[in-house]
């Protein structure tokens, strides 16, 4: 079974012109529209996980930020492919 967050974060992503993202807000509402605060810490720590992967990129400030190095305010986009990651995540359950 599917990560509701991941499904949402690449859901958010996927049809988003290369190099536009999404704020961590945006993909824990999607996840759960009414409780979607208590999801926020969750969203960080699966796009922690998916940029270490190399299937997401964490930005700061307009710029790939470090995955085990950031703080702050931070945005969500799928690798560029000069960034040498995946461009859309793998199908689940398939392969």
């Amino acid at each position: 079974m599917s990560d509701p967050i991941e499904t949402a974060i690449f859901d958010l992503l996927t049809p988003l012109a290369p190099g536009k993202s999404i704020s961590p807000e945006q993909a824990a509402r999607a996840a759960d529209p009414e409780g979607w605060h208590r999801w926020l810490s969750r969203v960080r720590t699966v796009s922690v996980g998916l940029a270490r992967e190399g299937r997401l990129v964490i930005t700061r400030h307009g710029k790939p930020a470090d995955p085990n190095q950031f703080k702050g305010v931070y945005r969500l986009r799928l690798p560029l492919p000069t960034e040498g990651g995946l461009t859309a995540p793998e199908p689940a359950g398939e392969g």
